[in-house]
Formats: structure tokens, C-alpha cells, sequence
């Protein structure tokens, strides 16, 4: 059964006070029940990707240089340099730093443009458009969809994980388990996906981390140049004075590289309007870029817009969920549970059967609270009615096993006693196959084939 209310398609989207959905009472904060991977702080006010603790590396590496240069470099500045210039060598130093330490913090600490998910898969009407339908239907979710985008056309993408079709340009990514809009990468020195929300600040930390480390590099040649010139010696035995020096050149020279030449990258994706990903992975140079709007365009764009605000409220308060029982969708059982399984592969993360399929199918039978998907049709009932596993046959070899179903014997003889019902299923012997196994895949599959009701335990 379909959520009555309009807003609860989405997971984590704010629902009403009440206990709506069979929830009680019981208000629980959006990031508790958190579906992705996500590592929140602060109640909720700021949002890391799981790997946030790499950020703690980050920070070393940024200001331990600094340190070391204001300490046994900047410092000496302040004596050689008059009316208080040498103090601006250490003031702009710190200046950097401290900038690029909040630009640090504003692009790993807040939603970089997450997609809520939905609770249900949409399915399709009959002209093609998708929907959150109320009954069952044969017709199957197609796994992309063209639309106009500046009047060109553009596929968006259905996402198994999230339950939708993806915006243009959006994309999901595995680390952090979200659909994210304009995803450009996942970070692993910020623990943060990039996105349409923290790309800008993204952009500006890179930048000062280059800007810094040019900085530095620079004065720490002017003070290897003092040294020459005041003992009139080699650079090479200035070089020995201030081994300081020389650490810090060889850091900043490597570093400058790496962040100098991201920052480089960086603008050339801003000037055409593209992002990491499209452009690995789509390459527009052969064809028309539908969102490149000429370079001023393209960098009022990223810079002079208002960020968008996040479509998640993390603190809000919502309805603790409850266990949603699975429906029937596109011809096939659809549980929220299930869905997990289910990975976006096109970031290249694959399931693996025997380590989450099976325990989400455990999940799902005690939801219905019906064991005809289980490997021991008994292993459900309670101590008292052990006594009937005794008359349940060793299921058949692997070939039993087919596409998560298993076949097993259907011979029930005795009456299982319940605690409040007693369930009785009896199986009559299938005489055109010689093994008398019966491949079960549903609970309708059972009913249909043995002729016999199941009633609710």
C-alpha cells in the first residue's frame, strides 16, 4: 500500500507530526534514519561523506607547511624587512591558510546536492511518463528516458538505489551511496561528493591550496637569496643554513603540481561548462554541450548564482519508519529493503548474492511474516513447534537453485500446531516429475500449485 501522503515518496523528506504510517508517535531526526552513508555532526547541521576522517590529513598537510614556514622562515623577515613588512609575510601566510581551512570545511560539511529517494519505484503509465501507481501493472520501468535539454536531446538514467530517474547531469555516487545533482566527483581528501551546492567552494579551495603553495615556495627562494647575498656564498651552502628551506621548497614544488594543474583543469571545465564526469566519461568535444552557455556564461554560472537550497532537512523531525510491507510493481515484488540490493553499477559497485541478498529476503519474511522463501520452511516457527522440521526433506543438490529460488521437497504429512492459529499445508504428490520438487518463487507461486490456502501465522 502506497503512503497517503504526497511527501512521503521521498525518504527523509519531512512527513507529518502525527503518527502517520503506523509509526506511533515516536519523531525521530531526518539524518537518524539516514538511508545513505553518510557521517553527520552537530545534530544533523553538517553532512560528511563516510570517508570524512581523511580530512584530518587534509588539514595536516596544509598547515604543518605553513608552520614550519613561519617559524623558521617568516620570521626571520620581520627583522630584515622595515616599517612592518616582514609582518605582512607572515600575515599573508596565515591569511591563506586560514582561508583555505574554511573553504576546506564548507565544501565537506554541507549537502553537496542530494536527490531524496523515493519510497517506491515509479512505473509507467501508458505514455511512457513514470508514476508512483497504485496497482500493479506489466509494464517494465525502461532503464533511460530522453528528454530536452536547450533543444537537444539528453537521457537521464534510472537509479535502482534511489528509485528514480536521475536529473540531467546528476549521477550516483557509490562511496557515499547518493544520487547527487551536477555530480562532478567524489573527493577523497575532502571525505565529500562535489556537486551543484559545494562545487563552487571546491573550486575556490583549490585555488588557495595552490596559491599557497606558491606563496611559500616563492619566499622561501627570497630568503636563500638573502643568505647568499649577506655571506656572500654558494646557493648550495645557503641551502645547508636552512634546511627548512630546502623541505619546504621540495614540498611546495610537488604540491604545486598537483593542485596547480587541478586548479588548471578546473577552469577549463568552467569556461566549457562541463564536469569531471561528463568529461571522462561523455566527451562533448564531438558533439553539441546542451548547457554550455559561452565562457562569461559558464563562470556567472558557477560564481555568481545563488546556491540552490538542499531538498533534505536533515534535522526535521519525522515519523520513526515503519516496516513497509513489499508490493507489486512492474509484475515483480518490490520491497525498500530489496531495493538496497540492487546497486548502481555504473560507478562500480556490483552485490553480492549470499551476503545481502539473503539476509534482506530474512527481512522480508518476518515483514509478511511467511517463510515460503526460506531455505527451512520451519525455521521461523517457535521452539514448541520444532518437532515438525522432522518431516521437511533435504533439499536437492545446487541445481535446486535458480535465480534466488529453491526447490524442495512438498511432501507435508503432519499438522503443524501455531500459538494461536494452526497452520495446516498439505502438498499433493506431482506425479509427472519424478523428484516431486516444486520450485517455489512467491506465496502465490505456493497457493497456485498446491491448491491449498496459507493462513497468516
Amino acid at each position: 500500500m502506497l503512503p497517503s501522503q504526497p511527501q512521503d515518496r521521498h525518504l527523509g523528506a519531512p512527513g507529518p507530526s502525527g503518527g502517520g504510517g503506523g509509526g506511533g508517535d515516536e519523531l525521530i531526526r531526518t539524518y537518524k534514519g539516514w538511508k545513505g552513508d553518510n557521517v553527520f555532526c552537530f545534530g544533523g547541521r553538517l553532512v560528511f561523506g563516510p570517508d570524512a576522517r581523511t580530512i584530518l590529513i587534509t588539514i595536516f598537510l596544509i598547515t604543518a607547511p605553513v608552520t614550519i614556514f613561519c617559524v623558521f622562515v617568516g620570521r626571520k623577515f620581520i627583522d630584515d624587512y622595515p616599517h612592518h613588512r616582514g609582518v605582512s609575510v607572515l600575515a599573508i601566510a596565515v591569511g591563506l591558510n586560514l582561508l583555505d581551512l574554511v573553504f576546506l570545511f564548507i565544501t565537506s560539511g554541507r549537502d553537496p546536492g542530494i536527490i531524496p529517494r523515493n519510497l517506491y519505484p515509479p512505473e509507467t503509465e501508458s505514455n511512457g511518463e513514470p508514476r508512483l501507481a497504485h496497482t500493479p501493472t506489466q509494464t517494465r520501468l525502461p532503464r533511460t528516458k530522453e528528454m530536452l535539454v536547450n533543444g537537444i536531446t539528453v537521457k537521464i538514467k534510472y537509479c535502482d538505489t534511489c528509485m528514480l530517474y536521475r536529473p540531467p547531469r546528476a549521477s550516483h555516487c557509490s562511496i557515499c551511496d547518493n544520487c547527487v545533482e551536477k555530480f562532478d566527483h567524489h573527493c577523497p581528501w575532502l571525505g565529500q561528493c562535489i556537486g551543484l551546492r559545494n562545487y563552487r567552494f571546491y573550486f575556490m579551495f583549490v585555488l588557495c591550496s595552490a596559491l599557497l603553495c606558491i606563496y611559500v615556495h616563492v619566499f622561501c627562494w627570497i630568503y636563500v637569496k638573502r643568505i647568499m647575498d649577506g655571506e656572500k656564498i654558494s646557493i648550495w651552502k645557503a641551502l645547508i643554513k636552512t634546511p627548512a628551506s630546502i623541505a619546504l621548497i621540495l614540498y611546495s614544488f610537488v604540491s604545486v603540481w598537483f593542485v596547480g594543474g587541478l586548479t588548471g583543469f578546473h577552469l577549463y571545465l568552467i569556461g566549457t561548462n562541463q564536469s569531471t564526469y561528463e568529461n571522462f566519461r561523455y566527451r562533448y568535444d564531438r558533439h553539441e554541450n546542451p548547457f554550455n552557455k559561452g565562457i562569461v556564461g559558464n563562470f556567472m554560472e558557477v560564481f555568481c548564482t545563488k546556491v540552490p537550497l538542499s531538498k533534505n532537512s536533515f534535522r526535521a523531525k519525522v515519523p520513526k519508519e515503519p516496516a513497509i510491507p513489499p508490493r507489486i510493481v512492474n509484475g515483480a515484488m518490490s520491497s525498500p529493503s530489496l531495493q538496497k540490493v540492487s546497486h548502481d553499477i555504473e560507478m562500480g559497485r556490483k552485490p553480492v548474492w549470499h551476503e545481502t541478498v539473503e539476509e534482506e529476503l530474512g527481512d522480508l519474511e518476518k515483514d509478511m511474516e511467511t517463510t515460503v522463501t526460506s531455505r527451512d520452511l520451519s525455521r521461523m516457527l517457535p521452539p514448541e513447534e520444532s518437532e515438525g522440521r522432522g518431516i521437511m526433506h533435504s533439499r536437492e543438490s545446487s541445481r535446486g537453485r535458480r535465480g534466488g529460488s529453491w526447490e524442495f521437497s512438498s511432501r507435508v504429512n503432519e499438522d503443524l500446531r501455531a500459538r494461536d492459529e494452526s497452520v495446516s499445508i498439505r502438498v499433493g504428490e506431482d506425479s509427472s516429475e519424478s523428484s516431486g520438487n516444486v520450485e517455489i518463487s512467491d506465496a502465490a507461486t505456493f497457493r497456485s500449485r498446491t491448491g491449498t490456502g496459507i493462513a497468516r501465522l
